[in-house]
C-alpha cells in the first residue's frame, strides 16, 4: 500500500512541476504565483503546497526536473552514436536542439533560473550544478577520444561548447527566424573540432 501512495504522490508532484513549467514559460519565475500553478495543474493551492511547502522549494525541484529531462535526452541519443568524438558532440547539439525546437518551455525556465541564480543562491547553485555536469560529460568524451590533448585545450572546450550552446539557444529564443539553429549548431561542431585537432 505504501509503494502504491508514492508512486501516487510522484504522479502528483510530476502534475505539479509540468504545470510550473507552463506558467514559468508565459509569466517567468518572479511572475509565477502558486495560485496559477494550483489552477493549470487543476488542483487546489493547498494540495500544491503539501508537496512543495514554498515557490523557491518548487522553482529548485522544476530546475532539477529541466537538468534531469537535459541528462534524459543525451543519455538516449548516446544509445545510437558511433564511437567517435563527433558523434558523441553531436548528442549535446541534438539535445539542445529538441530543446529549442520542441520543447521550448525547459529552455525558457533554463534561462529565467540563470536570470534568478543572480540573487537566489539555491538556484545559483544547481545552475552551477548544472554546468559543472555538461563540462564534465564533455570532459570524458575529450579524455576518452583525445587523450593527448593539450591541458589548456582540455580545460577551455567544454566552456566553450557549453557557451556556444546556451549562447546560441538564447539568441534563437529571443530573436527567433534571424538564423537558422541547425546550421548555426553546425558551425559550432567545426569550430570545436578545429579547435580540438589544430
Amino acid at each position: 500500500m505504501k509503494e502504491r501512495v508514492e508512486f501516487e504522490d510522484m504522479k502528483t508532484e510530476d502534475k505539479v512541476l509540468d504545470a510550473a513549467l507552463r506558467i514559468v514559460k508565459d509569466k517567468t519565475i518572479s511572475g509565477t504565483r502558486m495560485h496559477l500553478i494550483a489552477e493549470e495543474a487543476n488542483m487546489v493551492q493547498s494540495n500544491v503546497h503539501y508537496y512543495f511547502k514554498t515557490k523557491n522549494d518548487l522553482m529548485i525541484a522544476l530546475q532539477k526536473k529541466v537538468l534531469n529531462r537535459c541528462i534524459e535526452l543525451r543519455k538516449k541519443l548516446s544509445m545510437d552514436c558511433e564511437d567517435t568524438l563527433e558523434s558523441h558532440l553531436d548528442t549535446f547539439f541534438q539535445q539542445k536542439l529538441d530543446f529549442i525546437l520542441d520543447e521550448k518551455e525547459y529552455d525558457f525556465a533554463e534561462i529565467d533560473f540563470w536570470i534568478q541564480g543572480r540573487i537566489n543562491e539555491p538556484m545559483r547553485k544547481e545552475f552551477c550544478k548544472s554546468f559543472d555536469g555538461w563540462r564534465e560529460e564533455i570532459g570524458v568524451l575529450l579524455d576518452r577520444y583525445v587523450p593527448e590533448l593539450s591541458k589548456e585545450k582540455r580545460v577551455y572546450i567544454p566552456y566553450m561548447l557549453v557557451s556556444m550552446l546556451e549562447g546560441g539557444s538564447l539568441q534563437y529564443l529571443i530573436d527567433e527566424g534571424n538564423v537558422d539553429i541547425r546550421e548555426y549548431f553546425d558551425f559550432c561542431k567545426k569550430q570545436v573540432l578545429k579547435a580540438i585537432y589544430e
